[in-house]
């Protein structure tokens, strides 16, 4: 196995040029079988520990560590296929900043495949690492032989996502089967429309011409909705209007 320092870690404790190689062979005896894994985190040592651990398990032929996605892009020759994970640490996939910085280092992953890990246990974050183009999502709950299980599954071209949340996710959808007619009821019909709108991505002033609103008329109904579905912002908002009244185009644009 190796392991290689990212040149741009300055606190990479071997020169970029030297290598490890470890005797033992990963999950299969033919190396071209086996993932080449990044290890991105900005942490110096957690980074360094999750990939000594990520060697323990022989979880790859080639597992290098960069503080950044643009010290790995820097060094990445374009031909590797390799399996990236992602650390984005407390940071929410709610938060419109941090959506969009995943869906920028997927951008630049290009072919290679990223798993993203989090600090969130919900749902939401979840869905939204896979609505961002992650190909699998690990939680802090759990273990690390999980990790090397999402690796290798996302390495044979598939999507990892964890039991637990897999449980929880079926449970809501059969809550949502029998609720998301009970929910609209909660919205005017007004607000629903903004509400699928909101849903689309809609910006205030598309929002106010295809409904023939006010402006001002839409940021208060955007502000209601989002008091009745308890989001801080727009993103969340429209992850929580999925889970209410499911993302079926119901009420269009008002006649005008």
């Amino acid at each position: 196995m190796l392991h290689r320092y990212s040149a741009n870690d300055e606190n990479s404790p071997i020169p970029d040029v030297t290598k490890r190689h470890s005797g033992e062979a990963g999950w299969s005896s033919q190396a071209q079988t086996q993932p080449q894994v990044v290890v991105i985190d900005p942490r110096p040592l957690a980074r360094d520990c999750f990939v000594h651990c990520l060697e323990a398990y022989r979880a790859g032929v080639v597992i290098e560590s960069h503080a950044s996605i643009e010290a790995w892009r820097d060094g990445h020759s374009g031909g590797e296929k390799q399996v990236i994970l992602y650390n984005i640490g407390s940071g929410s996939l709610l938060d419109e900043r941090t959506a969009a910085e995943v869906n920028g280092v997927i951008g630049m992953a290009g072919a290679c495949r990223v798993i993203i890990l989090a600090d969130q246990t919900d749902l939401e974050s979840m869905l939204a690492a896979i609505a961002c183009g992650a190909a699998g999502f690990v939680p802090p709950d759990g273990k690390f032989a999980d990790v090397v299980e999402a690796i290798r599954i996302v390495h044979s071209g598939g999507t990892y996502l964890p039991r637990s949340s897999l449980v929880t996710l079926s449970k809501a959808l059969a809550a949502n089967q029998h609720s998301a007619d009970e929910s609209e009821d909660h919205f005017t019909e007004r607000q629903l429309a903004v509400a699928r709108a909101l849903q689309r991505g809609a910006a205030n002033k598309t929002i106010a011409y295809e409904l023939n609103l006010c402006e001002s008329t839409v940021k208060v109904h955007i502000r209601n909705i989002m008091r009745k579905v308890n989001a801080t912002n727009r993103t969340q908002a429209a992850q929580r209007l999925n889970s209410l009244i499911g993302t079926g185009d119901k009420a269009g644009p008002a006649t005008h």
